[in-house]
């Protein structure tokens, strides 16, 4: 978990590992002088799970007064390790970790809150949320939807980012575009070619071939910078697990 609280590595470069066995780790920016929102994509089996375990960890390693938030929409058993945490949210209960990370955001935004410590929501199935929420209620579907719209448009200045994942990122859940204020884009395993064209559709002929394996992707920085990784494998996951139990606690 070696990296500063503005740096971390989110997987090695997948042509250096492949071609040569090096072990070269793709650097990321979460400053709060960069967009830090994540999305993150990927089929079922693609290694989602476990790459979101890991980042999350290292977002919030060597950062002391980071205040996380996690919306386990699923409760998928890769995460079965968090539940009874004060600030984990299960199922139905996960669209009230939005609406607390909304809060703060808008008591930042007029001045009530003057605190810029980094804020962090990983919401897990995101999409499948908000389609299930559409059907049920579709008001406050598109009330929900907004509130991420509006923390993806300005969370940056006030410290606020958003970790999303989800199987396609389907724009209806991302008003007025906001599906590309992701300043950290991850495509994970043998994705459909309608997943690039979603989230990366302006370098789609450098990956459309490409034959991705489990836990191997697509990684786009700021909008620019692309890269092949692979996440790495752990050897201490309840070190992993320790850090992010402290994170939602």
């Amino acid at each position: 978990m070696k990296n500063s609280s503005h740096t971390i590595s989110v997987g090695c470069n997948l042509d250096k590992w492949k071609g040569y066995g090096i072990k070269e780790p793709v650097l990321v920016d979460i400053s709060p002088n960069t967009n830090s929102s994540i999305i993150m994509a990927g089929m079922s089996g693609s290694g989602k799970s476990y790459a979101e375990n890991l980042i999350f960890a290292k977002l919030v390693a060597n950062v002391p007064d980071a205040e996380c938030y996690f919306a386990d929409y699923k409760q998928e058993p890769a995460f079965e390790y968090l539940r009874g945490c004060p600030r984990y949210f299960p199922y139905k209960k996960a669209i009230e970790a939005l609406d607390i990370v909304y809060d703060k955001l808008q008591k930042r935004q007029s001045g009530e809150d003057k605190t810029l410590h980094p804020i962090t929501l990983i919401f897990d199935e995101y999409i499948a949320c908000m389609l299930s929420l559409i059907n049920e209620d579709k008001k406050k579907a598109t009330q929900t939807m907004n509130k991420v719209s509006d923390i993806l448009m300005i969370g940056r200045t006030l410290s606020v980012r958003l970790f999303i994942t989800c199987q396609r990122p389907d724009a209806i859940a991302f008003p007025g575009g906001s599906r590309l204020n992701f300043g950290i884009i991850i495509i994970l395993g043998g994705s459909a070619t309608s997943i690039y064209e979603m989230l990366i559709p302006e370098h789609i002929d450098k990956v459309k071939d490409k034959l991705y394996e489990r836990g191997e992707g697509v990684l786009l920085l700021q909008g620019v910078e692309l890269h092949s990784i692979k996440i790495p494998t752990v050897q201490n996951v309840e070190r992993i697990q320790e850090i992010c139990i402290k994170a939602l606690s």
